[in-house]
């Protein structure tokens, strides 16, 4: 049975190690968690353990040593069950390129069983909520723009209801108008929905703008664990390169409602 979500953190890395087959180390002593309705972002180069840390999160993975627990659950119970209770959005969309958007957006529901009127209300009222016209539920992928492929991802992910959002670089394959509007956009749907969010990042100015927390990754190790505004003047070198490194994010996030 699932712990009370209001006791303790909903997802918890103890000690975490994984090791590829290779024998490649790609996370060392990981310990972290993650709160209630809280999105946290996993910040870092390329290479520094951010995707592995959250596939260990669905099982996608399953660490080499230490433990991963979702809401009080370690490795053990019914893997299906918990990624039907976890949305999970990726930069390259997943799509199925032979399904309408609606069929798509309702796949887990239907998977779940929901009745087809169930499914189609809530369809519509995604789209709705991720600011996509009605009229797109009877079109294929191959029929909408790169922005509301994205947006219909977000949807997918939030068809059954989760209480976990998964997202690694939604937006990181779209331009910059358009990954602006979706930032835009998300804010504004945890917002409404207060979704406890893992979102995986290697761009400061994202992590500042939409995280309520930044875990800085190098190496696989865990650096630092601080909200935006401290992350900004942490003293810590490695963050604090980070920081000069991507110098034109100190300049933005005053305007994009850091802090």
């Amino acid at each position: 049975m699932d712990r009370d979500l209001n006791n303790g953190p909903v997802i918890e890395f103890r000690d975490v190690f994984y090791k590829l087959p290779t024998g490649q180390q790609i996370l060392t002593g990981l310990s972290l968690n993650v709160e209630r309705g809280e999105t946290l972002v996993l910040l870092g180069r390329s290479g520094s353990g951010k995707t592995t840390t959250l596939k260990l999160i669905n099982r996608l993975l399953l660490p080499t040593r230490g433990e991963v627990s979702v809401n009080g659950v370690a490795a053990g119970e019914d893997v299906i069950r918990l990624r039907r209770r976890i949305g999970y959005v990726i930069q390259e969309i997943g799509l199925f390129p032979h399904f309408t958007v609606e069929r798509n957006i309702g796949l887990v529901p239907s998977v779940e069983g929901w009745p087809r009127e169930k499914i189609r209300d809530r369809v519509q009222e995604l789209l709705r909520l991720v600011g996509l016209s009605a009229e797109l539920a009877s079109r294929y992928p191959h029929q909408l723009s790169g922005g509301q492929r994205q947006r219909v991802g977000v949807a997918r992910a939030l068809a059954a209801d989760p209480a976990i959002l998964l997202m690694d670089e939604p937006f990181g394959a779209l331009d910059p108008l358009t990954r602006d509007e979706l930032q835009r956009e998300f804010l504004s749907l945890q917002q409404r929905l207060h979704k406890t969010v893992v979102f995986v990042t290697h761009d400061l100015n994202e992590a500042l703008r939409l995280g309520s927390r930044i875990a800085l990754m190098e190496g696989g190790k865990l650096v630092t664990v601080l909200p935006p505004q401290a992350f900004l003047k942490s003293q810590d070198p490695l963050a604090s390169a980070y920081v000069r490194a991507f110098g034109s994010a100190l300049e933005s996030a005053p305007n994009r409602g850091v802090g």
